[in-house]
């Protein structure tokens, strides 16, 4: 694995770097926000590692740009600020994972595994539910013959949503396949990313896809 890591507080860059290449990844270290951009256009890395606070901007901004110039290479952020409101902020900027210092060094492990991680086999098909169209094997998806575009994390929610369709599946099964079974299935982050999903599949059309199912999960599919 190839991860880029934007970083400024060159300590704990040099103990990620290290900890990471001693797993045999390759990591490339930068320490400010414009080359932070210019590596990640670059398309060259399989997974980010984004500190909040960077010298010439924040990583919120960095992430927003990236994902405005349809950059999807999955994005794990770090910071200091662990209140609710900055892991919204994260990842309403494109995150897919948002991680607080101090951290563990297995969990941050862990979760770049489960950024980067694949699902195998996917074959050449699409799923149709209405006017919304989703090919698992390109990642297309278009609602209406538009396009919409998704981030990597927002595209998991709705593969897992596509194949249970019609199911009604739980937080603890989502969240599992989304992020890893580490992953504390009663954080908000899901809602996060559903109300995101929603927002960007709907945009103010009927019928709604995704229902919630107060007390046992969400379904997916037309009504």
């Amino acid at each position: 694995m190839h991860v880029l890591l934007i970083e400024d507080d060159a300590e704990l860059a040099g103990l990620i770097d290290k900890g990471l290449s001693e797993l045999g990844m390759r990591v490339t270290r930068v320490g400010d926000a414009a080359t932070g951009l210019s590596r990640m256009v670059s398309g060259e890395h399989d997974a980010v590692i984004l500190d909040v606070m960077l010298p010439g901007g924040d990583g919120f901004a960095l992430c927003a740009e990236a994902r405005k110039r349809e950059i999807r290479t999955p994005v794990l952020m770090l910071s200091a600020r662990s209140a609710v409101e900055d892991r919204v902020h994260g990842l309403d900027a494109g995150a897919d994972d948002y991680l607080s210092k101090p951290f563990a060094f297995p969990e941050l492990v862990a979760r770049l595994h489960a950024l980067a991680r694949r699902p195998p086999g996917l074959v050449d098909e699409v799923r149709t539910f209405g006017d919304l169209e989703v090919n698992l094997r390109t990642r297309a998806v278009c609602r209406a013959g538009r396009a919409v575009r998704l981030t990597s994390m927002e595209w998991r929610l709705l593969e897992f949503f596509v194949r249970n369709a019609g199911t009604v599946v739980d937080r603890a099964a989502i969240t599992a396949y989304v992020w890893d079974d580490n992953h504390d299935p009663l954080s908000n982050m899901l809602e996060v990313l559903v109300s995101r999903l929603r927002r960007k599949l709907e945009d103010g059309r009927q019928p709604s896809l995704i229902e919630t199912i107060r007390g046992a999960g969400y379904r997916f599919g037309p009504p």
